[in-house]
């Protein structure tokens, strides 16, 4: 899909942005069968870095059609907060180029985090009880079981326009810290896939045992017999919260990697803001560990996703170039 957008005295999709690593590497993103994108394509610190977007890339669409021109692959991270609706879907789904791929964050209620109550649609609101209303955070546990089943359902026909235009990759289940190894948490995992026909479902942990090593072979085992996509971290090493950077294939279709920084001083620090957690830029050489790993997974499973999730002003987009130029260098490709 070719696309052009024209604004008076200003042809800003040729201009050059004024981010040096832009220049750097394949564009779009993408070596062999390994695309690299980021968490996100409408961070407030990327927008207010100006280090990315050209002037005239003002708006939603325009943001989202240059995004697509230097990457193949984002996440959309708003989705864990509010419920998506079917007209976003439907917009990123036209504003990107046909072989264009979306991950999508669950909504915090179905994995297990606190929601926002006043970022409930208006309805499902006024179905809580009142008490419950004026809270700045209530888990799903305590949401009436009519609230709970619709939030899923709601969630799943939101993204249909992606699913149908083939542009959902997977939805991402980031399970919190205190979702711990047991049976039953596999069982919640289990019943995922009824809840969300149609998507892969791709599970992230925050707690470190799941990977830890006598523990290991046994969650990848779990993951795999379910059909999941697990996904590998690069994270702060170190921390009681600290899963390791495994690099291991769960799904023949699809492996999934999210980059987070290496900020270990935040990152299990009680009341750090995101920006803070994540604000990390990689170097080369921490980038550069990753190199033999990832055509590792591209042998093994179709498609391989990787994010940077280190969205902190420009580091996310610039970093996420980084890689790909090391990555086609080892590979040499062109």
């Amino acid at each position: 899909m070719s696309f052009r957008l024209t604004v008076p005295g200003d042809d800003w999709l040729a201009a050059p942005p004024p981010l040096a690593a832009l220049d750097r590497g394949p564009t779009p993103a993408q070596v062999g069968n390994v695309r690299i994108g980021t968490a996100s394509w409408t961070d407030r610190s990327l927008l207010a870095s100006r280090a990315f977007y050209p002037p005239a890339a003002n708006t939603p669409e325009r943001r989202l059609r240059y995004y697509a021109r230097h990457f193949s692959l984002v996440e959309v991270d708003a989705t864990y907060y509010a419920l998506p609706s079917a007209a976003s879907a439907r917009a990123w789904a036209t504003r990107t180029p046909a072989d264009f791929a979306f991950g999508v964050k669950a909504h915090a209620a179905l994995t297990q985090h606190p929601l926002e109550p006043a970022r409930l649609d208006r309805d499902l609101l006024r179905a809580l009880p009142r008490d419950l209303r004026r809270k700045r955070g209530v888990y799903a546990r305590d949401l009436p079981e009519a609230v709970l089943d619709e939030l899923w359902r709601r969630f799943h026909a939101a993204l249909e326009p992606l699913r149908g235009a083939g542009k959902l990759a997977y939805l991402l289940f980031q399970m919190p810290r205190w979702f711990t190894p047991s049976r039953a948490s596999e069982e919640y995992l289990e019943r995922v896939p009824a809840r969300l026909p149609g998507a892969p479902i791709a599970v992230e942990f925050r707690e470190a045992r799941w990977m830890a090593e006598a523990r290991r072979e046994r969650t990848l085992d779990f993951l795999h017999r379910g059909g999941f996509v697990y996904v590998s971290v690069d994270e702060p090493q170190g921390t009681r919260a600290s899963v390791p950077p495994v690099a291991a294939v769960t799904s023949e279709a699809l492996a999934v990697v999210r980059f987070h920084g290496r900020n270990a001083a935040a990152w299990d620090k009680p009341g750090v803001g995101t920006t803070e957690r994540f604000g990390y830029a990689y170097g080369e050489p921490w980038l550069r560990e990753w190199v033999p790993r990832l055509p590792h997974l591209a042998a093994r499973a179709r498609r391989v996703h990787v994010l940077m999730n280190n969205c902190s002003r420009h580091y996310a987009v610039e970093n996420a170039k980084d890689l790909a130029a090391l990555l086609a260098g080892a590979s040499g490709a062109r």
